[in-house]
């Protein structure tokens, strides 16, 4: 009990440096996406679901890793190319994304590597660039959509500015911090990425609503100890949520479902951070002046 009871008092008295981490984190992400802006044109790599290409799927050869054949087919294909494996064993298979190359270059190519397709042996799946481009957009209203409602309803329920803004800023440093970090490692964001983002919206303000509740609608015991009372309760949520994903993250052969649960993952982090290190913060300086008001 002697550690736990450090840490609170830590949480307690050093609340304000406590806010140095979510700070750091954000210049940190925003100089990410930046990087990634200016090196690449965007923030985050889109996957050909989005981009639009071309997608083979075909028995993986027992001789050959996809990394070997991602390698391999980068210096002979135009464009960006991703090899991905799906099973194991006798039933694995490699499934190549190209966003410029065609199906005859793709198996051309795979002919060099002593790999050879015929009609039949592989499915083809075609992404056209204006459809992904479409849809990228019309996700990306979506994303706007959620948030602006998600906003609206905060501040409809606390109707008070300051508190409601920060629930906002927390939700969007968790949202911009999960970004930097799958663009910093390379992830290409797909269809299900996006849904995995919508959910985040939910999974994060449902803490900060749980925080920001406990603090300014209750009045037993000091506002430290509603603080606390609420950490408890949404730490046990969001652990909870993120054991699951982890669980699911490396239970599943989907990559669509790998994608979602990673993204979950990262946010579900991300997002005990900025709950109950920056918004609690923020919560408690808000109390504090506005009973000495």
């Amino acid at each position: 009990m002697g550690i736990i009871d450090n840490i609170i008092g830590i949480y307690d008295k050093q609340y304000k440096l406590l806010m140095v981490g979510p700070i750091l984190l954000l210049i940190a992400s925003l100089a990410v996406l930046g990087l990634s802006y200016a090196t690449k044109g965007e923030f985050v790599t889109k996957g050909i679901s989005l981009k639009g290409g071309i997608a083979i799927t075909f028995l993986a050869p027992t001789d050959m890793t996809f990394g070997e054949l991602q390698e391999t087919l980068s210096t002979q294909l135009e464009g960006d190319v991703n090899v991905r494996a799906l099973g194991e064993g006798a039933n694995a298979y490699f499934i190549i994304e190209a966003s410029d190359a065609t199906e005859d270059a793709i198996v051309a190519a795979l002919q060099k590597e002593d790999i050879t397709l015929t009609r039949g042996e592989y499915s083809v799946e075609q992404f056209g660039g204006s459809l992904g481009a479409s849809f990228f957009r019309q996700t990306l209203w979506a994303l706007v959509a959620a948030f602006v409602s998600m906003a609206i309803v905060v501040f409809i329920t606390f109707r008070t500015p300051l508190p409601s803004a920060y629930v906002i800023l927390a939700v969007v440093c968790t949202m911009l911090m999960t970004l930097a970090t799958i663009s910093f490692i390379g992830l290409r964001l797909s269809t299900a990425g996006i849904a995995a983002f919508l959910m985040l919206i939910g999974y994060s303000v449902d803490t900060d609503i749980l925080l920001t509740s406990r603090v300014l609608r209750r009045n037993e015991g000091t506002v430290f100890e509603r603080v606390l009372s609420a950490t408890k309760t949404g730490l046990t949520m969001t652990l909870t949520a993120f054991a699951a994903t982890l669980v699911a993250y490396f239970s599943t052969d989907s990559d669509v479902i790998r994608q979602i649960m990673l993204i979950l993952t990262i946010g579900l982090f991300y997002d005990m951070i900025n709950t109950w290190l920056q918004n609690a913060a923020l919560l408690r300086l808000y109390m504090e002046r506005k009973h000495r008001g």
